[in-house]
């Protein structure tokens, strides 16, 4: 045989088609919602991922506000910022956050599991998080999956 039967084929801007889905956080773990959304924005679930393509589909996630940590996490794991001054570095709870902003948590999990590039930084715009079940993307017509179906 002088040729290979397959071939390795990268997609192109031309040939991605992203899609609007919408996932419901109610009663989810946060890190295996965050991992799965994760894959769903960066493309891998598609049979023509490209690794340096953005190829995932916009993500929409609603009642934010109302994930679940296992374990002991929700008082005592710590998220560490700092504002940029000396002296400045501020401390937080999962248990306080999702008091102050119901989505950050979601939003930082799922953050945390992208690429850290330019690349990241675009994937990261395709997800949309809200706290409430409302959601202003109804002209896009996503359409609502269900995680726990998926690999």
């Amino acid at each position: 045989m002088d040729t290979l039967s397959y071939k390795t084929v990268s997609a192109n801007p031309s040939m991605i088609q992203k899609n609007w889905v919408v996932v419901d956080a109610t009663d989810m773990i946060v890190g295996r919602l965050a991992s799965k959304v994760a894959i769903m924005l960066r493309g891998k679930h598609k049979v023509n991922f490209t690794p340096n393509m953005d190829c995932g589909d916009n993500v929409i996630i609603i009642n934010a506000e109302k994930v679940r940590f296992t374990g002991k996490k929700l008082t005592d794991k710590v998220y560490v910022r700092h504002t940029g001054y000396p002296g400045g570095q501020r401390f937080a709870t999962p248990k306080d956050l999702l008091v102050r902003k119901p989505d950050a948590v979601v939003r930082e999990a799922v953050r945390r599991m992208l690429p850290k590039t330019r690349l990241g930084a675009k994937l990261y715009s395709n997800l949309y998080v809200y706290a409430g079940s409302e959601h202003p993307h109804q002209a896009q017509s996503p359409k609502t999956i269900n995680l726990n179906e998926l690999k």
